[in-house]
């Protein structure tokens, strides 16, 4: 248990911290949910819909990024995998 007020401000920060981040981790994931079931779901496939969708996703996963929310090399990773199943939708 938290002795001084140091300590006990500390453990109030963290876990508003800890509500803040998950939050956006969990914005990311719709946003990339939502994208992702706009490629598989779209018969008539609108590109210009699904480059929306992609386009909110970077930028909430770039600001987590830059935040440190998450790794600047996760970031990267799932930009990289959303943008390949893109590029192979407008191919066909």
């Amino acid at each position: 248990m938290a002795n001084t007020k140091s300590t006990k401000k500390r453990i109030k920060q963290n876990e508003k911290r800890h509500i803040k981040n998950n939050q956006v981790r969990s914005s990311i994931r719709t946003a990339s949910k939502k994208t992702i079931k706009a490629i598989e779901t779209d018969e008539n496939i609108n590109l210009e819909t699904i480059h929306h969708l992609y386009k909110n996703f970077v930028k909430s996963i770039d600001t987590a990024s830059r935040k440190r929310i998450i790794h600047w090399k996760t970031a990267a990773r799932k930009k990289s995998r959303l943008a390949k199943k893109i590029n192979s939708l407008s191919q066909q």
